[in-house]
């Protein structure tokens, strides 16, 4: 059977945040930013994936309420970032029940090996594995179907989300060749689904604490010093550079000279990704100066971008019946794509309908 690339589908982004509040910096250049950039080259599809939300307790996406609160913040992050809803669709998963219906289908394709292989399960489980939810255990599976309900040829992942990806790529295959007679049969050649390839690219795709070089920025650490918010205003934002943990060594000139000094990589690099600048460019700047100059630039840098963000969230956040509007004219958009192809699947599976 020839591989079903993703080239020989039509070209399509899919990317999702989850709704669990407290945007910061780490989201806007991991993800947000890579959207903004996607929308000019593929047609795309973004998500906030409210559903994935619930596979952790409720003390950490915090309940109906602020559920509601935090899906409509990640949609204002969004559309002042600059996604334009009316080019691409934005809406939030659960509005969508096809989502659950191939992620059904995709545990029955999915074999548990390969979800007790998932690292990101073992971290978010901790210790007390056998107390994680069977939702946490299966999240692959949903993502896959986030993913596939659109034959996404490509979606923008960290690092941290590249291995939930290929899982994504091995249930696609197993799908195509479990079921290649019946895809041929329903006339779709030799693969419904692509072999969704991953967007990894640009500096700080993987942003660290302003306070630990060595931990990824997180809205659950206990220090607001570590991260900074896409609501923070701009006397917030300079405060927390200013306090950024730094190394008593001036800046090398060479990204060589970034290895084993991790506030100093994680700073370089939010500075290269807020400039749309290679590391080696901001080095070649900043390189052989002092922390305090190279950090006086990159609050003026970082105000100058994330200011108007964060000002515009607080905006549309005070209009909810906007984001409502705009979610939803978004999820029928999603359903006129993603019911064909369900039906398809159903078809396929010899699933009377």
């Amino acid at each position: 059977m020839t591989e079903p690339t993703a080239a020989a589908f039509e070209p399509r982004v899919f990317s999702g945040v989850q709704p669990t509040g407290n945007l910061h910096l780490g989201n806007y250049l991991g993800a947000i930013l890579k959207f903004v950039e996607m929308q000019k080259s593929f047609d795309c599809v973004y998500c906030v994936v409210d559903m994935h939300a619930i596979t952790q307790p409720i003390s950490v996406w915090g309940g109906p309420k602020e559920l509601v609160r935090n899906t409509r913040e990640v949609t204002a992050a969004f559309l002042a970032a600059g996604i334009d809803p009316t080019r691409h669709v934005v809406f939030n998963q659960s509005r969508v029940d096809q989502h659950a219906e191939l992620a059904w289908v995709f545990n029955c394709v999915a074999r548990i090996g390969w979800m007790n292989r998932m690292t990101q399960f073992k971290d978010k489980a901790g210790k007390d594995r056998e107390n994680a939810s069977l939702g946490l255990l299966a999240y692959p599976s949903l993502m896959a179907a986030d993913i596939l309900l659109y034959k996404a040829t490509h979606v923008p992942v960290g690092e941290d989300q590249k291995q939930h990806l290929e899982l994504t790529r091995d249930i696609a295959q197993k799908f195509n060749n479990d079921f290649a007679e019946s895809i041929a049969e329903q006339g779709f050649g030799d693969a419904f689904f692509p072999l969704t390839e991953p967007l990894i690219q640009g500096p700080a795709t993987r942003v660290m604490s302003l306070r630990d070089g060595t931990k990824k920025m997180s809205k659950s650490d206990p220090s607001d010093l570590s991260r900074i918010n896409l609501t923070d205003d701009r006397d917030t934002i300079a405060q927390k550079l200013r306090k950024a943990k730094t190394d008593p060594e001036p800046l090398p000139s060479e990204v060589e000279g970034l290895a084993g000094r991790p506030e100093a990589d994680n700073l370089v690099g939010i500075y290269a990704a807020l400039s749309g600048r290679a590391a080696a460019d901001v080095l070649g700047e900043f390189g052989g100066g002092q922390f305090s100059t190279f950090k006086s630039a990159l609050t003026d840098l970082a105000v100058d971008k994330l200011g108007p963000i964060g000002g515009e969230m607080k905006r549309l956040v005070a209009d909810p019946a906007h984001i409502d509007a705009v979610l939803a004219a978004g999820a029928d958009r999603a359903r006129a794509i993603a019911a064909p192809v369900m039906n398809a699947v159903k078809d396929i599976l010899g699933f009377l309908r």
